[in-house]
């Protein structure tokens, strides 16, 4: 069996009335014609949508065989898995998104057929001025509340809601209200699900001239009434490296690095991601020789332990990984 290398992956696009043209404009993805290109998924094993390797000896592999056939050497100490645990995308809000919210892990077992829960973790790559995020209640809104503003097309009263900064990092669980507001890019990581209940879309049409499908009776019976209002995740430094915690969680990790020398990522035997949110580097192993630059991801498996990661000017990494028991 071949040992599996530093893994990219062509990225997939969706296309929804939100989206616009910066996927390729601002990130230099290789977006067609159209103006609504919305998300760009980068690393995904999600049933019929599956990221297929780019590079190397392994190219037009799909992520999900790759779990199947290679998954000791992808997984490492998290080994066995069905599938890829998470869902790396970019996306692209030149319009408010829906108000919307994913069930958790429990919730979403019992589903025909059964899929993840959807707790993910944003990070801000450009916000334009006034642009906002909505996410969780404003203190004292109950389930009778929200139910009534959303009958009554209010339901972004309810919302706590702040204008994040270019770098800012929100943190949302499983049974968060939300919604990301117009004039936004963003790299998100989640769990690989795509169960979505919309509560509210803004009382807007869909390419078809109709109301987009609300799902407001399941929507209100997997949210957190107590997940009250949410704010940007304050960093925290990791002694003895350039990185620093946005998020740990029982989901994934979600490190930053800011790097202007060569640095190691990798090992404790499991896998990892990296994607450049700045800058350029050069990453070790690598069979496609080319640098990987802004908004490009590469999935370094367990097998490959630490990998040296060159940058060609000064860089910035969003780095994730599954928690590692002591």
């Amino acid at each position: 069996m071949q040992k599996l290398y530093p893994l990219r992956f062509e990225p997939m696009f969706r296309q929804y009335i939100w989206g616009g043209r910066k996927l390729g404009d601002l990130l230099g993805k290789p977006i067609g014609e159209g103006e609504h290109y919305a998300e760009s998924w980068e690393i995904c094993d999600h049933d019929e949508d599956q990221s297929k390797v780019a590079f190397g000896s392994l190219a037009g592999s799909t992520l999900g065989s790759l779990v199947k056939s290679q998954g000791e050497q992808l997984f490492g100490r998290h080994a066995p898995q069905k599938r890829f645990p998470l869902l790396l995308k970019f996306l692209d809000a030149q319009r408010n998104l829906s108000v919307q919210v994913h069930p958790n892990d429990a919730q979403a077992a019992q589903l025909d057929p059964p899929d993840l829960g959807k707790t993910e973790a944003w990070v801000v790559m450009r916000a334009e001025p006034g642009a906002k995020i909505y996410a969780g209640l404003e203190a004292g809104v109950d389930q009778s509340g929200l139910a009534q503003a959303v009958e009554e097309g209010k339901s972004e009263e309810c919302l706590a809601s702040f204008e994040p900064k270019e770098g800012d990092c929100a943190f949302l669980t499983a049974g968060t209200v939300h919604a990301i507001g117009e004039g936004l890019v963003i790299a998100e990581i989640q769990q690989a699900s795509d169960v979505t209940y919309r509560l509210y879309d803004w009382n807007r049409v869909g390419t078809d001239g109709k109301p987009r499908p609300l799902h407001i009776e399941q929507g209100l019976k997997v949210i957190d009434y107590e997940r009250g209002p949410v704010t940007a995740q304050t960093p925290k430094p990791l002694e003895g490296s350039p990185a620093e915690r946005l998020v740990e969680c029982d989901k994934f990790i979600l490190n930053r690095w800011k790097i202007d020398e060569p640095v190691s990522i990798g090992g404790s035997d499991c896998f990892h991601i990296v994607s450049v949110l700045a800058g350029s580097v050069e990453v070790e192993g690598d069979p496609s020789g080319e640098s990987l630059e802004l908004a490009n991801s590469m999935l370094i498996p367990a097998c490959c332990g630490e990998v040296k990661i060159t940058p060609k000017e000064p860089s910035i990494l969003m780095h994730v990984h599954l928690p590692i028991d002591p």
